[in-house]
């Protein structure tokens, strides 16, 4: 097989991978768009909780009481259907991978899902009532906190992104020192410059309160600390030189085998 049909075969199998994708996607949004103002109604739960008695959410577009529980039953449809989606991907890219790349970036995936949902579950839980009860309690005399529910949307949106991507730092963490990029000896080192900037990172994603950006900040850290940890737990277990060998530049003798063993 020529590398031409090799490129539109990988191509048609992309487009076969995505098109699975978007069906899974689509069937699961189908199944959850009935229950779509409940599954708002579930996500504003900690706001509603904190608003003074007889207190409600507003909408104030024509089109927002529909779209915005719509907008949730997609992304929670999506959210669902991120792990056959992931398997797609890694059924895609697997075959092109060596047996070492695979040892590590398949737990990689799975464990910054877990810790994604985790961080995800964090925020919604812990989280979203002490902010809300800080900023309703601090709301002036005489003034009624009524939140469009398109921006409340717009606002958890935001901070589930912040809290999902902060728990992802054990990975980074890892992945780096891993593929030989940092030594966890140079993470140790940096260590003061993750403090400031966990707190630098609070202070832009949250309110502008103390509780909550300490609420981002320190879990941050905390997981940097978990991340080097684990990376210097690998660094320990794995046998001298394997690093060496998995990761060495190939030879000009081993490019020549592996570009011929890609034209047959």
């Amino acid at each position: 097989m020529d590398s031409a049909s090799t490129f539109i075969a990988h191509l048609l199998e992309l487009r076969d991978r995505l098109l699975r994708s978007v069906i899974a996607w689509a069937i699961l949004f189908l199944c959850l768009f009935p229950f779509a103002n409940k599954l708002y109604a579930l996500l504003a739960k900690p706001m509603l909780s904190k608003l003074p008695q007889g207190s409600h959410m507003i909408a104030t577009e024509v089109v927002t009481p529909f779209f915005v529980p719509l907008k949730v039953a997609m992304m929670t449809a999506l959210l669902g259907a991120l792990p056959y989606i992931l398997y797609q991907i890694w059924a895609f890219i697997a075959p092109g991978l060596y047996a070492h790349e695979k040892k590590i970036i398949l737990p990689l995936v799975v464990a910054s899902i877990m810790l994604f949902a985790c961080g995800m579950a964090f925020a919604y839980f812990m989280v979203f009532p002490v902010i809300f009860g800080f900023v309703i309690g601090s709301a002036p005399q005489g003034v009624e906190v009524m939140t469009d529910i398109d921006k409340y949307l717009d606002f958890v949106i935001t901070m589930f992104l912040a809290f999902g991507i902060t728990f992802e730092v054990p990975i980074i963490v890892v992945a780096l020192t891993m593929m030989g990029l940092v030594e966890v000896a140079k993470f140790k080192e940096i260590r003061p410059y993750v403090i400031v900037g966990a707190f630098v990172i609070g202070a832009v994603f949250t309110p502008p309160d103390v509780i909550s950006q300490t609420m981002l900040a320190v879990p941050l850290w905390f997981l940097y600390e978990l991340g080097v940890f684990v990376a210097g737990w690998l660094v320990k277990r794995k046998p001298v030189g394997e690093a060496s060998d998995e990761y060495r530049p190939m030879t000009e003798e081993e490019i020549e085998a592996e570009f011929n063993r890609s034209d047959k």
